[in-house]
């Protein structure tokens, strides 16, 4: 026994080493030379020139929608789609934080929507902005521009101290809101000056974020410079606002019921869980009318994807373009017991769709790796022929999107989660019945969930035989798996750079 803990202390500790554009507002813009990326094995070859990229980031999305998604269904079709794409915290901010730095949340200092442990405030006092791929970009010679959602906690009219709105480094152009869930009655933040919207239908968020990303895309793709644009809508996260011509579509329409839905018997769940009682009509009821106006609003974003794609067509860069579309975490919504949320590790909430079109991409194509939020950052910048970040604790996605695959290529993700204080301001705020679940950390490689709970309990699935994850298996773990699953838990959630990427190379 003592020599089994004595390899298990050694295995963590090895892991534990810390291993001049259109309407510029920010930032330098300095230029760079033009240079093609390098395609991995397998691939249609590099762009002929740098690409521009398009990146489109819904918000609580769930694999659920994509069936109503038309225009997604078409990118699937022509470009990538990850079969595991993982959240490494299912939660807004959290996410954003993520993406945005391709740090995990235990690295950004992002833990929550709000302070004193996650929200704006605490990105920026933690470098996020700088550390953000967006300056990178900048200085690499792209155009950038950021539209929609931001972070938690951003207010687009804070000056922060200076002589109007701020904008972050970065960003040539930004049309930023803060509060943006109901759609309407908002502010834009608009390249330092703050413009109202109001209830007109005309005002709906993502139809005018979808004409500002057109309108940026005509301006952007006749300037000779590449471009990367991300619009992040506020759509499908609640209070589930459809566009007015899109409220009457689906009148039958009900919330899928897979195994885990309404789930019989929880008796071998954690606590959190364990204690809530099957779902009775009115709540089936309210899931069934929930979903059908999440997929009634995403009709919007689909439209938007179209728009885009088809203007990109028209101006001939559509070969010369990546675009990529997913979202910041996933929805449960009746999966076991539970009405809307997330946060919790089961792939309802932490397995979302990110699919991806452009050069050297094959059509039709499905990668089974696993990727995250993580690696998002890393591939911008290696797009761009950016420098990539030492601190990055994510992979760039370029050879998997090229055909190949890089060599140790991560076998285990990493999920964490801090359950966040109650808030009334909170717009991701659960109550007993979405189950926001204690703080816990997890393992999820491709054919298994691990979670440990902050206050002891676990959870096993083996997902070979229980994709579900309906039968918790954790009392019956071998001693030496336990404590070999717990040494790289142990290891992922105190990694940081390359550290991050050999201890995921472990199961």
């Amino acid at each position: 026994m003592g020599a089994s803990i004595l390899i298990i202390a050694l295995f963590a500790a090895a892991f534990l080493g810390r291993c001049a554009g259109i309407g510029d507002v920010s930032g330098d813009g300095a230029g760079a030379g033009d240079g093609a990326s390098r395609p991995g094995k397998g691939a249609a070859g590099p762009p002929a020139r740098r690409p521009n990229i398009v990146f489109v980031l819904t918000d609580d999305l769930s694999w659920n929608l994509i069936a109503h998604m038309p225009q997604v269904r078409r990118m699937q079709s022509e470009g990538l789609t990850f079969q595991n794409f993982l959240m490494a915290d299912s939660l807004c901010c959290t996410s954003r934080a993520t993406i945005f730095t391709g740090r995990y949340p235990h690295n950004t200092g992002v833990r929550t929507n709000f302070p004193p442990d996650g929200g704006y405030e605490v990105f920026q006092r933690h470098g996020g902005e700088q550390a953000s791929f967006a300056p990178a970009l900048q200085r690499a010679g792209y155009t950038t521009a950021l539209l929609g959602k931001y972070l938690n906690g951003y207010l687009p009219g804070d000056t922060r101290g200076g002589p109007r709105p701020y904008v972050p480094p970065g960003w040539n152009e930004w049309y930023v809101n803060g509060n943006g869930y109901p759609e309407y009655d908002y502010k834009l933040n608009e390249n330092g000056r703050l413009v109202s919207y109001g209830h007109r239908p005309e005002d709906y968020l993502t139809d005018v974020l979808a004409a500002k990303g057109a309108d940026f895309v005509q301006r952007a793709g006749g300037s000779g410079r590449p471009f990367f644009l991300q619009i992040a809508t506020f759509a499908p996260h609640g209070p589930f606002v459809p566009a007015p011509r899109h409220a009457g579509l689906f009148p039958n329409l009900r919330a899928p019921r897979p195994r885990s839905f309404n789930e019989a018997d929880v008796a071998d769940k954690p606590a959190w869980l364990r204690s809530h009682p099957r779902l009775r009509r009115p709540a089936l009821r309210a899931i069934d009318d929930g979903f059908r106006d999440r997929a009634r609003m995403v009709q919007a974003v689909d439209e938007m994807l179209g728009r885009l794609r088809g203007e990109l067509r028209t101006l001939g860069l559509e070969r010369d373009t990546y675009v990529v579309f997913g979202s910041d975490n996933g929805f449960h919504l009746g999966e076991h017991r539970l009405a809307g949320g997330k946060m919790t590790a089961f792939d309802s909430d932490i397995r979302v769709p990110f699919v991806v079109t452009g050069p050297g991409i094959a059509a039709g194509r499905q990668a089974p790796d696993l990727a995250q939020n993580t690696d998002l950052a890393p591939t911008f910048r290696e797009l761009a022929g950016a420098p990539a970040a030492a601190a990055s604790d994510g992979r760039s996605l370029v050879p998997l999107l090229r055909g190949g695959r890089p060599p140790g290529w991560r076998e285990t993700a990493l999920v964490e989660h801090v359950k966040p204080a109650p808030s009334p301001e909170d717009p991701d705020r659960q109550d007993s019945a979405p189950g926001a679940p204690p703080t816990y950390n997890a393992l999820r490689s491709r054919d298994m969930l691990y979670v440990e709970y902050a206050g002891g309990e676990r959870e096993y699935y083996d997902l070979a035989r229980d994709p579900d994850q309906l039968t918790n298996t954790a009392a019956g773990l071998p001693d030496e798996r336990r404590r070999q699953l717990s040494a790289l838990l142990y290891a992922l959630t105190h990694c940081s750079g390359a550290g991050c990427a050999s201890a995921s190379r472990s199961r």
